[in-house]
């Protein structure tokens, strides 16, 4: 149950960094944001990543084998990789509409995925 918790953590750690490092691009767009000097876009993201380390340093500490959990620390970097890939991607495909994928970015993806598989082979 342990791994559960931990990967449901990453993803919520994940949402709210994808938030801070990419949701900003999309100021111009919305009233009262558009004209925000570089400082205070830089002052949101912080205060959005804040919750991503509510969630990150949660999911380590439940999650790492050291504490009892199920995840070595390579294993614990490569889920939340790939975890980070698979919002990003969600991320982009419901806020950035005119961005694509091209099949290139998914090979890439497939690969990172590839390597979870490579790093949890025993």
């Amino acid at each position: 149950m342990n791994s559960f918790y931990t990967i449901l953590l990453l993803v919520a750690s994940n949402t709210f960094m994808t938030f801070a490092w990419y949701g900003h691009l999309k100021f111009k767009e919305m009233s009262g944001f558009s004209k925000l000097n570089l400082f205070i876009v830089i002052v949101i993201s912080w205060g959005i990543a804040f919750f991503e380390y509510c969630f990150q340093v949660p999911a380590n500490r439940l999650g790492y084998s050291g504490n009892g959990g199920s995840f070595s620390l390579v294993e614990l970097k490569v889920i939340q990789e790939v975890i980070t890939l698979s919002v990003f991607t969600v991320f982009s495909i419901m806020f950035f509409r005119n961005e694509t994928f091209k099949i290139n970015h998914f090979i890439g993806f497939a690969f990172l995925v590839l390597a979870l598989y490579f790093i949890f082979k025993k």
